[in-house]
């Protein structure tokens, strides 16, 4: 069966969704370790949150690239994600989804959230057909996230150098185990009419 261009695939439960985010050891090893963000995470910048732990894998380097050595994955509300991806606007302007520039412009400039469709990565960090999807909180969503959406906060940099170091070793079906068992997540018709078409 062929996958769809756009769809979400993440680990998650009836009540919860587990997003990823990398950080300097500063940031991500309190926010592990206290189950929260400590008071050096700043609520009034973008945040982005990744429900694909590749794609995650791929943007930090494999907790290598520098300020990104933490990588923590956060459980939040099934509520708060859909919430999100109900509020939030397409980061490019699309011919066909936006009636015009303009109205788009003014739609990313008033929402709290923005989504991007990046291509997906496999074990090789190699782009795939399909897209992956990132969320990025500002304003009001990074607030509800950081105080209210929060669920669990785990420092998972120990699986990512695990699996690097299988996919190094060209074991790819051993690194493959270890992924975190992402799949498709459930979404009401038209919660994503207006971020994809």
């Amino acid at each position: 069966m062929t996958e769809p261009t756009h769809r979400i695939r993440a680990l998650h439960t009836d009540s919860t969704v587990t997003v990823y985010q990398a950080y300097a050891p500063e940031i991500g090893l309190p926010a592990a370790r206290e189950g929260r963000f400590p008071a050096v995470w700043r609520r009034d910048r973008m945040t982005w949150i990744k429900p694909s732990f590749l794609w995650m894998m791929y943007r930090c380097g494999w907790a290598a690239k520098e300020g990104q050595e933490t990588v923590l994955a956060v459980e939040m509300t099934r509520k708060g994600f859909e919430w999100a991806l109900g509020h939030a606007c397409l980061s490019h302007y699309e011919h066909g989804l936006h009636t015009d520039r303009a109205t788009w412009r003014r739609q990313l400039k008033q929402a709290p959230a923005r989504v991007q469709w990046d291509p997906e990565r496999d074990l090789r960090l190699r782009p795939l057909p399909h897209r992956s999807l990132q969320l990025g909180l500002a304003g009001e969503a990074a607030r509800l996230y950081a105080d209210e959406w929060l669920v669990s906060v785990t420092d998972v940099t120990p699986l990512a150098h695990a699996i690097h170091a299988r996919v190094r070793d060209g074991d790819l079906e051993s690194a493959r185990q270890l992924l975190p068992r992402e799949r498709p997540y459930p979404v009401d018709d038209g919660l994503l009419a207006h971020l994809c078409q």
